[in-house]
């Protein structure tokens, strides 16, 4: 089973970046697929982004395509997403997911856009 804690969230204005960090404890993660979630109030959970086991592939939800990118270090046991071009409507808490036969999920880190 693995534990996951998120982090690099803050406060910023529009056009910023910010890279968030999903860190694994209990297990590798190498054995998951990771992704990146967002939920903003009042709406669902969407997926923003994921990325294979080896790092090969990645997909983006169309919102996000070009300005964030999905990233694994399996040494690290650390997921990554790195948003450039930070708009207020990416203002959300962003939330890690690993997957295999089970779901885990980390607890979110919040990301406010300001205009």
């Amino acid at each position: 089973q693995v534990q996951l804690v998120e982090s690099g969230g803050g406060l910023v204005q529009a056009g910023a970046s910010l890279r968030l960090s999903c860190a694994a404890s209990g297990s590798t993660i190498s054995q998951y697929t990771m992704a990146w979630f967002r939920q903003a109030p009042g709406k669902e959970r969407e997926f923003v982004a994921s990325i294979s086991r080896s790092g090969g592939t990645a997909s983006y939800v169309d919102s996000v395509k070009g300005r964030f990118t999905i990233s694994r270090d399996n040494a690290k046991k650390t997921a990554y997403l790195q948003m450039n071009s930070l708009k207020p409507e990416d203002t959300a808490v962003y939330y890690c997911r690993a997957r295999a036969a089970s779901d885990y999920w980390g607890q979110g880190t919040q990301v406010t856009v300001s205009s």
